[in-house]
Order: C-alpha cells, then structure tokens, then sequence
C-alpha cells in the first residue's frame, strides 16, 4: 500500500525552489505542516501536527548533496531513531551527512514517547500513538514528497537509546517496511530479565527526574524537567511487574522476545553496544545486559547478524569511552552507513 501511494513524488519537489531552499513538502496522510519548512537544499527542518500524537512534532531529512543533479534518480531511506530526551533537530552526528547514496529521514519520538501506541491514550500528555505516526503517516508522507525508493529493501530503521528500541520494535512489527534494523546502545531487552531498563521507562513517564530535581534543595530547577507533564507508571505499557500477568504488554513489545520475526521477514539485524566501564552508574552498563541477552536470543535461532562489542572505547574512534554517549554512537554510524549503502545497492 505504501509503495503504491508513493511512486510519484510532487514535481516541486524534484528541485529546491531556488536551489538553497529546502524543498516544498505537500501535506498529507494526517500530517499538517505548521509553517514552511526551514534549513537549506539539503538539510532541513519539518514541524507537524497528527492526531495521532499531541503537540507539535518535529521531522529532519538529510538529502544526499546530488540530490538535485538528477531529478530522475531515486533514493534508498534511512530512518534514524533519536533517544530519550532528545529531538531531531538536536541529531547533529557528522556522520549523517556522509552518504550521497541515501536520504535520512530523523522523526520526533517526543521526550519519553518510547516508539509506540500508549496503552492509556487519556493521560496529561494527550494523545500518544507514535507507533502510528511513524509507520502509518510519516513514511507515506516522505515516499510521496521525496524522490524514495519505496520498497522493503531500500529502507533501513536504525536508532540509539530509547530509539535503538524503537528501530527493532518496528522492523519486529512491519518487517515488510525494512531491510534493514540496528540498535545502537538500545534499550533492546524489556522483559523482566531488564526490570532495571523497565523501571528506567517508568522513571521517565512519572518524572522522577523533576521530583529528584524538586528535592534538591534549589540545586536544579524541576520545572525544566524533558519529562512533563508526569503520568501514570502504567501509562505506556501498562504494570512493569509479572505478576498475574500484568506486565502482558512489556512482553509484546520487547525485542528480545521476537527475534524471530526479523528472521521470518528477512530483516538484516546490527547491533552496536559498550561496557561502561563496567560501572552500573554508567546507562551503558544497563544496555549492555540488554544487548547480551538479545545476542542469545539471535544465537539461539541461528541468526546471522552483525555484531559490535566495543567494550571501553579504546579501539572504538577517538571520541568513544564506552559511555552511554555521542562520541560513541558517532564512531558506531561511521561504521554502519557504508554498510547500510552496500545493503541498498546489492
């Protein structure tokens, strides 16, 4: 359905309108503009709004720097999947800019949107359907208004943090959309094996980085606190605890337990991870038991996946310490473009 509504981009946009403009973008598939968008030929900026989640959401794209040479040729899409708290304006990593073979594609997943349909829809936060705003109008939306290759193959879904999360649920929920899927750093394993990652994803829904803030003492300002307004634990995924199988949804959307669907859908899996320092006050600790797991779990089935431990760093770039941080997920996509870029073109 998606390839069928997207073959024939708008003609304005085959060009910039005066070749430093981004590209006109018509509205559609549930998506409104909020204004024009903003950046150059190449790089720029989106604000919508959707229904299917409240506010204001924000989309960059990155086209290749020959996109306009040739109006007849088209492109291979990389979804690019940002964590928690931040935002796509924010996804500055150089090495995004390197590819001329592919566009990039980088969707709000709001501060703590966890890259699916909130089980609670009523909460002070409003709407929250990411997993629909993503797969069911953004994509459509990019296929029909930039020169894409519409196709399974010609589409990778990769993120970091919250969003290497987000990429592995969505190649697990529509592996006919990707090709290809990597987590970098991601919080990959929410069964109760990860409670700790569990009550990190509760942590972020009740606030309790503005409560923590809040008592003390005026060292912070809770009012600037990414995770507001604060709703209930259950909100996203409904109770963290198995008990009388209360925690049904953490079990259907945590990628550690469906492997196999990228396996049945032929979806190519990289996953790139650190140690922290072997610290558990480093996130990158946490992640790292998460990755471990799912590297069984892929072991098990047999699955041929690309894998990278690159433990303290130290051989890893020259920026990454094996943190839970850019320096590292920077070194990480200077390693899987080129790899992605030959996946499209073989």
């Amino acid at each position: 359905m998606l390839a069928a509504l997207a073959v024939v981009a708008p003609a304005a946009s085959a060009q910039a309108a005066d070749g430093t403009a981004p590209p006109p973008m018509a509205n559609g598939f549930g998506l409104t503009q909020v204004g024009a968008p903003t950046g150059t030929a190449t790089t720029f900026h989106l604000t919508v709004t959707t229904p299917e989640v409240a506010g204001e959401q924000h989309i960059k794209i990155i086209l290749p720097s020959g996109y306009y040479d040739d109006p007849g040729r088209r492109y291979p899409v990389l979804y690019f999947l940002h964590g928690s708290p931040d935002d796509p304006f924010q996804q500055n990593y150089p090495a995004l800019t390197t590819s001329d073979s592919m566009i990039t594609v980088i969707p709000d997943g709001g501060a703590r949107g966890w890259y699916a349909n909130w089980l609670n829809q009523k909460t002070p936060a409003g709407a929250q359907n990411w997993e629909n705003f993503h797969l069911k109008q953004v994509i459509p939306f990019i296929d029909a208004n930039l020169r894409t290759i519409a196709t399974k193959k010609a589409r990778a879904i990769a993120g970091v943090s919250m969003g290497g999360f987000g990429a592995f649920h969505y190649a697990q929920v529509r592996p006919d959309l990707f090709g290809q899927t990597a987590s970098l750093s991601g919080d990959i394993d929410l069964s109760v094996r990860s409670m700790d990652l569990r009550l990190a994803v509760v942590a972020s829904l009740i606030d309790a980085t503005g409560a923590i803030c809040g008592s003390a003492s005026g060292a912070c300002d809770p009012d600037d606190s990414p995770y507001k307004p604060a709703v209930d634990s259950d909100a996203a995924f409904g109770s963290p605890y198995p008990v009388f199988n209360a925690d049904w949804r953490w079990n259907e959307v945590d990628p550690s337990q469906h492997m196999d669907k990228l396996v049945k859908g032929g979806v190519g899996v990289s996953l790139y991870v650190g140690d922290g320092g072997g610290s558990p006050l480093e996130p990158e600790f946490w992640v790292a038991g998460a990755a471990k797991n799912v590297k069984a779990a892929m072991d098990a089935l047999g699955m041929s996946y690309y894998y990278v431990n690159y433990g303290d760093g130290s051989g890893w770039g020259t920026r990454c310490n094996g943190g839970h941080n850019a320096g590292c997920w920077e070194q990480d996509l200077r390693d899987l473009i080129p790899r992605l870029e030959r996946a499209f073109a073989s």
